[in-house]
């Protein structure tokens, strides 16, 4: 194994000369998308019609929704199951859509305007953003894994905008779909690009890595996630590991060196390097000692000392990874723990509220899975003083077969001395209330699949002062029972 950042390095951006430049996905000076003539976006994916009549004509962005439209944009309509673009490009056109592509087997394409002629409007899209990230001298770091995929880019974006001009994935746009559109939206001058990479199926990592061509790839973890489609974490973690299929040569490929799965598989890959952290001396980083509250995590590494405004042991393992990456552009020690000072996450991850009565909630409730669900927990039962902690937790879905064994282990698995209250919503949450009443006295757990039921219930039993935790995936909308307890 190689230690993330020992090696020589060839190829570097630019850092800003401007100390004000950075700032995440906005980028000081130059144009903040994709701005070619039409004649050189036929170059840049096959067009198979004529469009010498409108090839000096500009376009700058693209949208593939009308309600993203923005003047001059090209309109890519894409087929789904439900609806089909190419029934709304008269609407695009209206609201000042530039030109247009179309898809040859579509019938009666409009007049009077420039449209690219395509196979097929999806795979023009993933080609355009492929030829755009090739003309641009940016530096691309790709973040996959099972969980911490967002957490793991929003600390990368935070650290590297310390030293370079930074674009990074916003929202959930991390498909076959997002990642194109995340790539034609990046400035021109861009120095780092920090791409999240999620999937449902075998084979879609894969593709957005080759689109990307990452020249730093992170895996997070291997997790449960998927197991519904993938059926085994074995799968799972092959599924991950196509982040190499567009990894550049010689690249860096950073995974936690404690997944059995990727050390073994990643053994025998050639022509990349390969980097691990994790928790002990094993890796090639490590945290030498780990601090948490309620407000972050503060670590050493090496010897420097680390805060980071997040806590959770999970999250600084995240963290690692991202120091890793840091690394390995010569990001100094310095201008990272200044980076790691202002990281702040995505909504729903960790997010804490001032409930009624002086209680504090924690809202972790955009996803949920087994991994996460265990990392949170264990992060959650060192919060407070003399506060009681109560936990509310829903259903975790996409678990496969054993969704029932997922979720009743995990209240197994809940101590009845450092948490007071076990509250669970959803059909599969009732198996979470199962497996805690083997441990816990029966007054103490309670099982809803009605939201207005717990709150009832959950707020009668808040004396004043209690630490509660929210923690589900995303279709639980456990943020409608937050709202009702804010202070």
């Amino acid at each position: 194994m190689l230690a993330a950042g020992t090696r020589q390095r060839k190829a570097e951006p630019q850092h800003c000369s401007n100390q004000h430049c950075a700032g995440f996905s906005f980028v000081i000076g130059g144009i903040r998308m994709i701005q070619r003539t039409i004649e050189q976006l036929a170059t840049m994916m096959k067009v198979e019609n004529d469009i010498s009549k409108y090839k000096k004509q500009s376009i700058k962005g693209v949208a593939f929704d009308t309600r993203m439209i923005k003047e001059g944009n090209l309109f890519v309509p894409l087929k789904g199951e439900k609806a089909d673009g190419h029934q709304y490009v008269e609407k695009a056109i209206s609201q000042g859509a530039g030109a247009v592509l179309w898809q040859k087997d579509m019938p009666y394409p409009p007049e009077g305007i420039p449209v690219l002629l395509v196979e097929d409007t999806l795979v023009a899209l993933q080609e355009l953003a492929h030829a755009y990230r090739k003309q641009i001298p940016v530096k691309v770091i790709g973040i996959t894994g099972s969980n911490g995929k967002t957490t793991t880019k929003d600390i990368a974006a935070a650290v590297f905008s310390q030293k370079y001009r930074v674009h990074k994935t916003e929202g959930n746009f991390n498909n076959h779909i997002g990642l194109p559109y995340t790539l034609l939206h990046m400035a021109e001058n861009t120095e780092i690009a920090i791409l999240e990479m999620g999937m449902s199926s075998k084979g879609e990592i894969s593709l957005l890595s080759k689109i990307a061509e990452p020249d730093v790839a992170i895996i997070t973890n291997i997790g449960e996630a998927h197991l519904q489609d993938l059926g085994s974490r074995e799968a799972i973690s092959e599924a991950k590991l196509e982040i190499v299929d567009g990894l550049a040569e010689n690249g860096l490929l950073i995974i936690p060196g404690e997944e059995s799965l990727l050390q073994d598989k990643t053994a025998s890959v050639q022509g990349i390097r390969i980097a691990t952290f994790g928790e002990t001396l094993i890796n090639d980083i490590y945290p030498e000692q780990i601090q948490l509250d309620e407000q972050g995590s503060e670590f050493t590494l090496a010897g420097d000392l680390y805060y980071l405004p997040i806590s959770g042991k999970h999250n600084v393992m995240n963290t690692l990874a991202v120091i890793s990456a840091a690394k390995e552009f010569s990001v100094p020690s310095a201008l990272i723990r200044a980076g790691l000072k202002i990281a702040k996450l995505s909504n729903m991850r960790m997010e804490w509220h001032e409930g009624i009565k002086g209680t504090k909630l924690l809202n972790d409730a955009y996803n949920a899975s087994p991994t996460s669900m265990r990392a949170v927990l264990s992060m959650f039962a060192t919060m407070g003083d003399h506060h009681d902690r109560m936990v509310v937790l829903g259903d975790m879905l996409e678990l496969g077969e054993h969704e029932k064994d997922y979720h009743l282990q995990i209240g197994r698995e809940l101590n009845p001395q450092s948490i007071k209250y076990v509250f669970t919503y959803g059909e599969l949450g009732k198996y979470i209330a199962e497996g805690a009443r083997e441990q816990f006295p029966k007054d103490r757990v309670f099982d809803f699949t009605e939201k207005d039921e717990l709150i009832q219930t959950l707020t009668e039993k808040i004396n004043g002062k209690e630490y509660i935790l929210f923690k589900a995936s995303r279709g639980a909308k456990l943020e409608e029972m937050i709202e009702a307890i804010e202070k």
